[in-house]
């Protein structure tokens, strides 16, 4: 039980990456909040985790309202007594050439991925701080690495958190508070199966073309990152014995890149 009396945030974490990060951190004895904008599935996976004998709560949070998450995070300590971990995985995807890309767009995907960690990660250490312990999880991508054509939000979003939790490692360190990035390939969510035919029109190839070319091309195997495989890494940062790791990226990617 590597999660034993371990109290976890997760953003976006009514399906997707988020929802099995949840499910491996609660499998592994922790207690885990489900924060999200989306209220219903919250509530469903709370219902889930509790059913099979968890702990967790859902939390309504929307990363980009600072108040919002301040408030979010203070009714998780309030509720299980303390912050352990941190997950911002809240996210979403939007492509486009750059000369078509609406700046309205650009702003909206920015401020959800970069913006929401700079706040959850802001309110979470106003509570580890002051016990000396934590773990900061960000989600980024491969696209904390590398770029791909007709990403420039989502690229220049990744790279900001690795640089935000670069920060943190620094400033977190005389708190005994930790900071790392896993950063996953493709992993097949609803998410990326929507890019496929949005990003088969704006290259003019085959959505077959896509998924071998562009989103396995790099691998060296042609498969797909899966959404256990970041809950493992997830885990592994969360349940670490010490400070020695920090700072760091983990990439779950097939090969794509190698740190």
């Amino acid at each position: 039980m590597q999660m034993e009396g371990n109290v976890t945030v997760v953003t976006g974490a009514s399906s997707g990456i988020g929802k099995t990060i949840a499910e491996t951190f609660v499998r592994e004895g922790g207690k885990v909040a489900i924060c999200d904008i989306n209220m219903d599935g919250a509530d469903k996976v709370v219902a889930e985790l509790k059913a099979g004998g968890g702990e967790a709560m859902a939390v309504e949070m929307d990363v980009t309202d600072e108040d919002a998450v301040n408030r979010g995070v203070d009714q998780v300590a309030k509720q299980f007594g303390r912050i352990d971990t941190m997950v911002s995985n809240a996210g979403i995807q939007i492509v486009h050439a750059i000369e078509e890309f609406p700046y309205a767009e650009f702003r909206k995907l920015v401020t959800i991925h970069l913006d929401g960690s700079f706040l959850l990660t802001k309110a979470c250490v106003k509570h580890m701080y002051p016990q000396k312990s934590g773990s900061l999880i960000y989600m980024g991508s491969v696209h904390s690495h590398e770029p791909s054509a007709l990403k420039t939000a989502y690229v220049a979003a990744k790279h900001g958190i690795l640089g935000l939790s670069r920060v943190m490692a620094k400033e977190g360190a005389k708190h005994g508070v930790r900071s790392n990035t896993i950063c996953p390939g493709f992993v097949k969510t609803p998410l990326v199966e929507k890019q496929i035919p949005e990003q088969a029109e704006n290259l003019g190839i085959s959505e077959d073309d896509v998924v071998n070319k562009i989103m396995l091309g790099e691998t060296v195997d042609q498969e797909f990152t899966t959404m256990q495989d970041v809950a493992d890494v997830a885990l592994f940062l969360a349940s670490f014995k010490s400070n020695a790791l920090t700072g760091q990226s983990i990439v779950p990617s097939h090969g794509w890149y190698m740190a």
